[in-house]
């Protein structure tokens, strides 16, 4: 006991700080790799080239829009495209401030199978999303933002998930960045492989998904219409509409193949808005939903939830051991607060090599979807931890309090996104 003791009077707190920020995206990288090769080999490996369907079951592709006069011929266009059987398109102009309306309404006349609904003011995404759903006569809802392009094959791959089982909630599509014209760009490529598409399919190995995809998700209208449809308080409503659905006991899937082609911010302010909103959305989430989360009968959502709620932790944690590093430079601290130094040495270059390997791993099980461009792609997203770790651990430490802060009972508007710098330079 007392040589317990005396080992833990010895472990400074730059020792503790400093082993959990390494040992944390460490752990957690291996845990993605193998929960995601897991996944690879036994859904993806070998699999049809497309499902088969004895019957078609009707379904409606809802795209919200809010000011997207530029884009939105050109997503209604995608979206009608889809090469599944029966399928009609709903868009909802949520009170656009420019031409959207109108460009929707000349569509109309000459598509048979798009229907549009008009809501007099800007109501938030969460509503349009709503009366969208209410407006569908079918079970089955694809939801897409109001740029995204949608893959003509991607309609069929979710509805043969939404339709394997009475219990299937939700899928959550494979988004894939349009706009590459910019180092944020060209690294946000290999993040959404990387990072997000191995998260997923390692979460889906172990039982819950965190979120399904804003720009992409199908949805079963029987759960949505169980746990009430989209939060419209919520700042992120696929966040919560992802944790609601699976605490309801409904089961939320990811399909790789389920393509749709997106434009993500290229600039830093831009990107930090973004990533700051999901920041908050998560913590919104967490506060909201965590006494649900104490029941037996929740504990699927038990990695999931712990995982999230370790790298607020280590966000914070990285965010002390900086600030006293930076103390330390100009005041004398005393040895329990001393951080002497910031370079990691040995450990560093493990995880640097760790990262290396999720990389290339997780490029390699996307390559099919990037027309094998695996070594371009590599060679930007080994720049990912420099500006992203660092992004994302400043998000998270402002996220906290700006959700704690947050009025009650506000609504989340829309805001116009940073869709990069050239929207339409593509490589």
């Amino acid at each position: 006991m007392n040589d317990l003791l005396a080992f833990f009077a010895s472990v400074s707190l730059h020792d503790l700080m400093f082993g959990f920020v390494f040992y944390y995206p460490l752990v957690m990288s291996w845990v993605w790799i193998f929960g995601g090769l897991f996944f690879y080999f036994r859904r993806e490996f070998k699999r049809p080239k497309l499902p088969v369907f004895t019957e078609a079951p009707g379904c409606s592709i809802l795209i919200p829009c809010y000011n997207e006069e530029e884009n939105v011929r050109e997503t209604i266009r995608y979206a009608l495209a889809t090469r599944y059987p029966n399928v009609e398109v709903i868009a909802i102009n949520d009170g656009s401030r420019d031409r959207t309306g109108e460009i929707l309404d000349e569509l109309v006349l000459t598509e048979p199978h798009l229907r549009v609904v008009h809501l007099a003011t800007n109501q938030g995404k969460a509503i349009a999303l709503r009366a969208g759903a209410i407006s569908s006569p079918h079970e089955y809802l694809i939801c897409i933002d109001g740029d995204a392009l949608l893959h003509p094959d991607t309609t069929s791959w979710m509805m043969h998930h939404l339709t394997s089982g009475p219990r299937v909630g939700a899928v959550t599509g494979n988004p894939r960045i349009l706009n590459r014209s910019s180092l944020l760009g060209k690294i946000q490529v290999g993040e959404f492989s990387s990072i997000i598409g191995l998260i997923k399919r390692a979460q889906r190995t172990y039982g819950q998904i965190f979120t399904v995809s804003g720009a992409i998700a199908g949805f079963r209208r029987t759960a949505l219409h169980r746990i009430g449809y989209w939060n419209e308080e919520m700042i992120t409503e696929d966040i919560d509409i992802s944790w609601r659905l699976q605490l309801d006991a409904w089961d939320v899937r990811y399909e790789a193949e389920a393509l749709c082609y997106i434009y993500m911010p290229e600039t830093l302010r831009g990107l930090w808005s973004q990533r700051l909103r999901w920041a908050q959305g998560g913590i919104e989430v967490l506060l909201r939903h965590t006494t649900k989360l104490l029941h037996w009968r929740k504990r699927r959502f038990w990695p999931v939830a712990l995982e999230y709620i370790l790298s607020v932790v280590w966000a914070y944690g990285m965010l002390s051991v900086l600030l006293l590093f930076l103390i330390g430079l100009f005041v004398d601290l005393p040895k329990f607060w001393q951080v002497d130094s910031m370079a990691p040495e040995w450990c560093g270059l493990f995880l640097g090599i760790t990262c290396l390997i999720q990389f290339l791993l997780s490029l390699w099980m996307d390559r099919r979807y990037e027309r094998g461009r695996l070594l371009r792609n590599y060679f930007w997203v080994i720049w990912y931890p420099l500006l992203y770790w660092m992004l994302s651990m400043l998000t998270t430490v402002v996220a906290v309090p700006k959700t704690l802060l947050k009025k009650k009972g506000k609504r989340a508007r829309w805001v116009s996104p940073d869709r990069g710098l050239h929207s339409h330079d593509q490589e």
